[in-house]
Formats: C-alpha cells, sequence, structure tokens
C-alpha cells in the first residue's frame, strides 16, 4: 500500500537529526538549501527538479540534503512560502480608507510573483500554503479586504474574486512568457508568428478578432506585453467595481 503524502512541512515537529550533531553535512543548512531550491525551479521549472539535481547544484550528495528534509514535496512547500515573502504591499491604511488603490496594489503584486516564478501556480492548492510568509500574506489580505467595509461573510467571496482572478491571469501569462522563452523567441516574435501562420475557420471569422486587433497595435509600435498591461487593469477595474457595487448594497440594507 502506498504511503500517504504529508499534509505540510509546517505541521512537523522539529525533525532530530539523522545521527549525531557532528554527521550534520558542512556548510549546509535550511536557508541555503531553500535559496538553491528556488534558483533552480526558476531556471530549469518544476518538471526537471529533482533532489539529485538540487543536490548537484549544492556541490553535496542528496543524502546531505536529506539530512534537513524528508521529501522533495518538503523543499517545494519551503520554495513556495520563500517566494511568497517577495511581495511588498502597503499596510498602513485603516477603515475607509482607499481600500481599492491597496486591492489594485495587491493583485498587482500577487500577479508580478506569478508572472516571475511560474512554477508557483501548480503547487498553490497542492500544499496548504501555512509557512510564515504565506500567513503573512493571507493577512495583509483579509486586512485590506476588511477595509471595504463588507461583513465577513461577503470578504471571503470578495477576496476570491479577485485573487482567483489574478491567480488565472497570472498562471497564463507566466506559462506564456516560459513558452516563449523555451522556444527563443520574444513574446511579441512569437505572437505575430502565430497570427501570419494560423487562419480561423471559414465559418469563425470573427474567432481571431481581438487577436487581429493585438497584432494592429503591436505593428503600430506597442507590445504584446503593454496590451496584456491594459486588460489586466481593465478586468481589474471590473472586479473592484463590483465589490464597490455589493458594498453599496450592504449599506442600503
Amino acid at each position: 500500500m502506498a504511503k500517504a503524502a504529508r499534509m505540510s512541512v509546517w505541521l512537523e515537529e522539529s525533525r532530530p537529526g539523522r545521527g549525531r550533531r557532528s554527521e550534520q553535512p558542512s556548510g549546509l543548512d535550511r536557508e541555503r538549501i531553500t535559496d538553491a531550491t528556488v534558483k533552480l525551479l526558476d531556471a530549469e521549472g518544476l518538471a526537471k527538479f529533482s533532489m539529485r539535481r538540487l543536490a548537484g547544484e549544492l556541490g553535496v550528495t542528496a543524502m546531505s540534503v536529506y539530512w534537513y528534509v524528508d521529501t522533495k514535496d518538503d523543499l517545494l512547500e519551503l520554495a513556495l512560502d520563500r517566494a511568497f515573502g517577495e511581495p511588498r504591499v502597503t499596510d498602513t491604511g485603516a477603515d475607509g480608507d482607499d481600500w481599492g488603490a491597496q486591492v489594485r496594489e495587491l493583485a498587482t503584486e500577487y500577479r508580478a510573483l506569478l508572472v516571475r516564478h511560474p512554477w508557483i501556480s501548480p503547487l498553490v492548492g497542492n500544499y496548504l500554503n501555512i509557512g510564515p510568509n504565506s500567513l503573512e500574506f493571507s493577512a495583509v489580505v483579509q486586512r485590506v479586504f476588511a477595509r471595504t467595509g463588507l461583513p465577513m461573510s461577503a470578504q471571503r467571496g470578495a477576496i476570491a474574486s479577485v485573487m482567483q482572478f489574478v491567480y488565472g491571469y497570472g498562471t497564463v501569462e507566466g506559462h506564456f512568457r516560459q513558452r516563449c522563452a523555451d522556444v527563443g523567441m520574444t513574446q511579441d516574435e512569437y505572437f505575430q508568428r502565430t497570427m501570419t501562420t494560423f487562419t480561423a475557420p471559414a465559418d469563425k471569422p470573427e474567432m481571431l478578432r481581438h487577436a487581429e486587433e493585438t497584432l494592429a497595435q503591436v505593428a503600430a509600435g506597442g507590445t504584446v506585453e503593454q496590451v496584456r498591461d491594459l486588460d489586466f487593469h481593465i478586468a481589474l477595474d471590473l472586479q473592484l467595481a463590483g465589490i464597490a457595487a455589493l458594498v453599496a448594497r450592504e449599506r442600503r440594507g
């Protein structure tokens, strides 16, 4: 019978070393191992990551890494929490302040995180995200959305609406950037090549209408990234408008 996966590295008790303290691998600690894990995931992606590959980057044996963690899942969860320590969000407001600007800042930072580290999105949901950085990020999100004035039950839905939208947008964007890099093209080159070689079905001529408009903007000196930024902020405006409408409805009773 297969061994069940552990729930979380953060729920494990502080584990003893696999032997006497004097046997601890020289020059290693969890901080260094986690840093190396993040760098390797950024460079090669989640699919190629392995304990053996990480050990090679560190210049040690795989067993040396296992002195600090029990499984590859432990490392991925530690790396995920390390990444969630990167967003920098202003959290100095009070109830009634410009919550919209703060939500926009949160959304922008979260999107940037997902794009910067495409390996994050497959891990979110697989792990509990209860490491110290993840908990602090979650706390900031909850404090900011509390300032909307919505009741607690509605705050949960508002958070889901914005953050899940950003998750999806950032995930697709991050994977597209990675795909372009893998084939050795810029985003603009990849998009232009696609649009000049693909033809919409005759019975669906409108299928590429938006893509053709994007191509025209790129041909006029714009970039795919600029178009994507514009789309993101329009979509976020709609999210914020929906929250504002819900706040107004709640106040009317």
